[in-house]
């Protein structure tokens, strides 16, 4: 066999390798009763910030510790501890996409994605708009 062919054959298994561990790695969302039930598992929960419990972040006093309450899909309300800076414009978003880990009845996060509402999104229809009328049938 030629050199040639050896180093081929090689780099066809790496990048088998690779292909592999990326699909194996792939997580979809889950909640938190989940997460609870495998504490070392990394996964990803969509939620909804609670805005009636607190959102702690002082960068004064800890500039990487941010921390608030999420509630799941299911209905199951979690702290999250966030080890990093809040996010810009956190208490907006409609929907948190947590990644992380659970550990002591706590979600540690490490990374946050945020669903901000859309500046498009309109909550009422025009009824006229020049000569044109939208008026409901």
């Amino acid at each position: 066999m030629k050199r040639v062919h050896i180093i081929l054959i090689i780099v066809l298994v790496v990048i088998i390798g690779i292909v592999i561990s990326t699909v194996a790695d792939t997580s979809t969302y889950t909640d938190f009763a989940t997460a609870e039930k495998n504490p070392g598992k990394e996964v990803q929960i969509i939620g909804k910030l609670n805005k009636n419990k607190p959102i702690l972040y002082d960068s004064k006093i800890n500039a990487n510790h941010f921390s608030f309450y999420l509630i799941d899909n299911k209905g199951i309300e979690k702290m999250v501890v966030y080890h990093d800076a809040k996010p810009q414009d956190f208490e907006k978003s409609e929907n948190v996409v947590v990644s992380g880990k659970m550990k002591n009845n706590i979600f540690i996060a490490s990374s946050i994605l945020l669903k901000c509402p859309s500046k498009y999104k309109s909550d009422s229809i025009p009824e006229q708009f020049g000569e044109r009328n939208f008026g409901k049938k």
